[in-house]
């Protein structure tokens, strides 16, 4: 069984930067996307930032320009820059990792809190 397992989170004040980390407990094969995801309380979950296989970026509008979402294919990890923090990004941060097969490995999600 893959476990994801996201890190990096915390509380920072508006206008700081985070920076999130997710990785997979072993090697994925075929790894079709990583992506980030973020709930807030009494909102449903959003897609914040996906990368696919092929390198292919997609953000949701509210973060363009401040997040960047890379990877380390070694590693097997993802990452989530967060630049320009606002209030509003204050949520938790679950990450995806999506195989060739389809199979999502969801994490444990990390909070991340922005004071203003």
């Amino acid at each position: 069984q893959v476990q994801v397992v996201e890190s990096g989170g915390g509380l920072v004040q508006a206008g700081g930067s985070l920076r999130l980390s997710c990785g997979a407990s072993r090697i994925i094969v075929s790894i079709a996307t990583m992506g980030w995801y973020r709930q807030a309380p009494g909102k449903q979950r959003e897609l914040v930032a996906l990368l696919d296989s092929g390198g292919r970026r997609n953000y949701t509008e509210r973060v363009k320009g401040r997040f960047a979402i890379s990877r380390d294919n070694a590693k097997n990890t993802v990452y989530l820059q967060m630049d320009s923090l606002k209030p509003e990004d204050s949520a938790v941060y679950y990450c995806c990792i999506t195989d060739a097969r389809w199979r999502n490995y969801w994490g444990q999600g990390t909070q991340v809190t922005v004071s203003s």
